[in-house]
């Protein structure tokens, strides 16, 4: 194919030769995308980028920071992953997509110039976004890491404004080390000198997170959610009280980054009222983290380790302690979902295993017996795709019963595909 004929700069040819990457296929390191950058003359070298890793939480986190910066009138990039139904979900400025011809554009033009290295379809996209973000003349760039942090595409910046660490623990152990240390190794890789971090007084793998940024020589500033809690809609904090957006315990810690990194840029003279700073968290936009879609007694959430896992049963307590529950759930063979069903699902719970779009999916018998086996009182069922399971779930549940989707933002991307474009939701 011609990548120079006009006709070739379409979205679904993009999604095609993205796909024929390996939408799921992973090869960390530098080396590709720096070359890549390099002949587009480094367009990531414009831009002033807030940087963010972590297991849990740097989605939230980023939607977060982006929403407050582009209410205090910054103009704001957004470059995340996965996406859920659609790749221009990934790039975004003051909250709205990257059109679709803008991103066909931006994808061939990488292609083009990358005729003779073989990138994935994340550096693919990664290096589109710089593009993007610099073309539009952003003033600030919030960038989430891919994988990991180190070996990670994202991590070609040389000098963010900023950088922080959401909660780190077990997820990607294939690929990122069967260690807290180890992994935290991985995350800390973003950390550049005298760039100042900021993480979680009680993250796992602290240690590690301390001895990188004094190496280099940054400044590490501390944060803890203890003494936040929620009331209603609201989190209550030591000192003032914030209405947010995003349901979900793991929201807590989130909030204690997103203030602290606030309360770093107005000390380095980027001015964030605490008034832009509630509004904007207030305004905050972020699919599948615990969303709960009131009229179908449904919840979205893509629990896919067993910390995340964890705080998605306690958060379903906290809100929901007394609706019967009917799961639709999925997990790829690369996580630990033998964990994760001991810890998400109690006596009573109906669960209806599925499998999702992954080559990596776990087939829905093999769920239904491990499920079978940890639990004498969970009912369960069996279904070929999340279409399937959700209408399954339909004629088992009564109007007060909750539905949960979880285990995967694959399941989740594929239902909201769906059942968007059906006008269903």
């Amino acid at each position: 194919m011609d990548l120079l004929e006009k006709d070739t700069f379409s979205y679904d040819k993009a999604v095609s030769v993205l796909t024929s990457q390996g939408k799921f296929h992973i090869n960390l390191g530098l080396d590709r995308i720096s070359k890549v950058l390099d002949l587009l003359g480094n367009p990531q070298e414009t831009l002033k980028v807030i940087h963010v890793a972590g297991t849990n939480g740097k989605g939230s986190t980023c939607a977060m920071l982006s929403s407050v910066l582009t209410e205090a009138g910054y103009k704001t990039g957004f470059y995340s992953s996965p996406h859920l139904v659609e790749y221009t979900e990934r790039i975004k400025i003051n909250g709205a997509d990257i059109s679709e011809e803008d991103f066909a554009r931006l994808v061939f033009k990488v292609i083009k110039t990358a005729a003779d290295i073989h990138i994935t379809e994340f550096e693919i996209l990664t290096a589109a976004a710089f593009l993007y973000f610099q073309e539009k003349n952003v003033d600030f760039t919030i960038l989430e890491t891919g994988l990991g942090g180190r070996l990670d595409a994202t991590n070609v910046i040389k000098k963010p404004v900023l950088t922080v660490i959401t909660s780190i623990d077990f997820d990607h152990t294939d690929r990122l080390g069967s260690t807290i240390e180890q992994i935290a190794f991985e995350k800390a890789g973003i950390i550049k000198n005298s760039v100042p971090v900021i993480t979680l007084k009680d993250n796992k793998g602290l240690d590690i997170i301390r001895n990188i940024s004094s190496e280099r020589s940054g400044d590490l500033i501390l944060t803890d959610s203890n003494g936040y809690s929620f009331k209603g809609k609201k989190i209550n904090t030591d000192t003032d009280e914030y209405e947010i957006s995003l349901s979900g315990l793991w929201q807590l810690q989130n909030l204690s980054l997103v203030i602290e990194a606030v309360n770093y840029l107005n000390k380095i003279g980027i001015s964030i009222s605490d008034h832009v700073l509630k509004s904007g968290l207030k305004m905050t936009n972020w699919q599948a983290r615990f969303q709960y879609i009131e009229d179908k007694n449904l919840i979205l959430d893509g629990a896919h380790n067993f910390s995340g896992a964890n705080l998605l049963k306690k958060s379903l307590d906290l809100y929901f302690p007394d609706k019967k529950r009917i799961w639709i759930y999925s997990s790829l063979n690369t996580k630990d979902y033998e964990s994760i069903i001991n810890t998400l699902f109690r006596p009573g719970d109906t669960v209806i295993c599925t499998r999702n779009i992954s080559k990596n999916s776990v087939q829905p018998d093999e769920l239904s017996q491990k499920i079978s086996v940890i639990y004498s009182d969970v009912k369960v069922y069996e279904s070929p795709d999340v279409i399937h399971a959700y209408n399954t779930s339909c004629s088992l549940a009564s109007d007060e019963d909750l539905t949960i989707i979880a285990g995967s933002l694959y399941t989740v991307g594929e239902f909201l595909a769906n059942f968007l474009k059906t006008n269903r939701l």
